[in-house]
């Protein structure tokens, strides 16, 4: 039983290369750069998979429940919750209540980054073009996994060499910048233009 890899190394190779340097990749290297890389990992890699996995194995059925403004909005409003509160919270948690916060934090917003995405109509499109979703579904994987695990290797360096308050106040005003482009966005597209 042989098995076609040409769908496996076209999925890796298209996401890898989408995904370097994006905004996901850059989130999760600021998340780990302020907290332990194994929540920050696997709430990224659990995130990936229900929304751009979960896409190559079903199409765009999900998709075409959703309005692509509503979710740039909620997406906007929700990064600009959590660096607000990033950058306004306390850091007296105790270790277990940070990784579990940690790893909610980041799936909530590689979720809601991902919906939408590129990555995840690439996942639609490639699934349905190879007619191997499966197969696509794992070099998809492989190739998050990838680019993550370099996001986050990155992170925990930035970590050793700016002071933790820059890197907090540099997250947070991150992920309210985010936060303010994903709502302009949304305010664009719900504008009828003249």
């Amino acid at each position: 039983m042989s098995v076609d890899i040409v769908p496996l190394i076209t999925a890796f190779v298209f996401v890898f290369l989408a995904e370097l340097g994006d905004k996901t990749q850059l989130t999760a290297m600021m998340l780990s750069s302020k907290a332990s890389a194994i929540p920050v990992f696997a709430g990224s890699m659990l995130a990936f998979f229900l929304v751009d996995g979960v896409s190559a194995l079903i199409g765009g059925e999900l998709l075409s429940f959703l309005s692509p403004e509503w979710i740039s909005f909620s997406s906007g409003l929700l990064f600009i919750f959590f660096g607000t509160f990033s950058f306004l919270r306390k850091n007296e948690e105790i270790r277990i209540e940070k990784q579990k916060t940690t790893f909610l934090k980041t799936f909530s917003v590689i979720s809601l980054m991902e919906l939408g995405d590129k990555t995840q109509l690439a996942s639609i499109v490639l699934a349905a073009e190879l007619k191997n979703p499966l197969i696509v579904l794992v070099g998809v994987m492989l190739a998050f996994s990838v680019v993550t695990g370099i996001g986050i290797i990155f992170g925990a360096k930035l970590l050793r060499l700016l002071p933790e308050k820059y890197l907090k106040v540099g997250a947070s005003l991150l992920f309210i910048l985010f936060g303010f482009i994903f709502i302009f966005n949304a305010v664009t597209q719900v504008m009828p233009t003249a």
